[in-house]
């Protein structure tokens, strides 16, 4: 799991336990994920495949990018291909990853290492394991979320951040039993409001969660949000009621102003922890059409962002590259 860690939580900052008249969500969904294969041929799970999208809102979709353990010569990446309309966020557990993009963003992210890039009004990227990295092999393990733009932010300039891991806020809970790692939004504590440091432009919060074995985590989260939690390695309980989910499983939280994740006791044998991923976001609540890199409002717009990609008006692959 990822590097971003401290040894002593009990010296981070605490997030504040939900006020008493905050009702609890319940869970209304524990699904799994499917497993399936992206770009040049990598793992993946489809962590949202069978929501209804009213669920997701704002969320498109997300893959569990491994965890696998590649040979020499066997990593792989995505080739050249455009997009428009949404945010793609890519958080890299464990392994290296390079980013570029037509647009000039770029960069390379290692674990606990995040990218932004909203692509906006649209643009070409690839990303791709690092020579060295395809010469030896290694660990592999990330997620990759979309988020969607509302209708009048969907052809606004493209943009790219580089989250580095030692950006991110770091909070633990009130007993010290979990270490948050709060990538973007906000998550309040017993001494106010602490912020990721993702930029975004469609109100979410997302957060990887280490839960220590039998520990609870019960957090106040937004009542306009949606919650969802995502689960990466290891066991636990999702709400009060205690459903069971766990690697690779998709809880999704009903109505209220805080939720509760349980870690089993006995967790397994490679991940000490449970971990997982909380996600929220303030609903767009607009007509979504979605085929293949292109997320609009309605067909002609689905139909426009093709033939701008064909005519080239979303850039071009660097000279050699293609």
């Amino acid at each position: 799991m990822p590097a971003v860690t401290v040894e002593n939580l009990l010296v981070l900052p605490r997030v504040a336990a939900p006020a008493q008249t905050a009702p609890q969500r319940p869970v209304l969904h524990v699904g799994t994920a499917p497993g399936g294969f992206e770009g040049e041929g990598f793992p993946v799970r489809r962590a949202f495949a069978g929501i209804n999208h009213a669920y997701l809102d704002p969320f498109i979709m997300m893959d569990q990018m491994g965890e696998v353990e590649y040979a020499p010569g066997e990593p792989k990446g995505t080739p050249w291909h455009p997009h428009r309309g949404f945010e793609t966020v890519t958080y890299l557990i464990d392994g290296t990853f390079v980013h570029r993009d037509s647009h000039g963003g770029g960069g390379t992210i290692n674990g606990g290492d995040t990218q932004w890039m909203t692509a906006g009004s649209g643009l070409l990227h690839i990303e791709a394991p690092p020579e060295e990295l395809v010469v030896s092999g290694g660990l592999f393990h990330g997620l990759q979320l979309w988020v969607n733009l509302p209708k009048k932010d969907k052809m606004m300039p493209p943009r790219y951040q580089d989250i580095g891991g030692g950006k991110v806020a770091l909070l633990t809970s009130p007993d010290g039993g979990a270490l948050i790692r709060l990538i973007a939004g906000e998550l309040q504590g017993e001494d106010g409001g602490h912020q990721g440091p993702g930029i975004t432009h469609t109100p979410i919060t997302m957060a990887h969660v280490s839960l220590s074995p039998g520990a609870e985590l019960t957090l106040p989260w937004r009542p306009d949000f949606n919650a969802l939690a995502y689960g990466l390695a290891g066991r636990g309980t999702a709400g009060t009621e205690r459903r069971p989910f766990g690697t690779g499983r998709t809880v999704v939280f009903g109505d209220g102003g805080s939720l509760t994740v349980t870690a089993d006791a006995t967790q397994e044998s490679r991940s000490p922890n449970f971990e997982f991923v909380l996600l929220g976001g303030l609903p767009i609540r607009e007509p979504m059409r979605h085929y293949g890199p292109f997320v609009m409002n309605t067909d002609a717009e689905l139909k426009q962002a093709f033939e701008d990609f064909q005519a080239g008006r979303l850039g071009t692959i660097p000279v050699g590259e293609e």
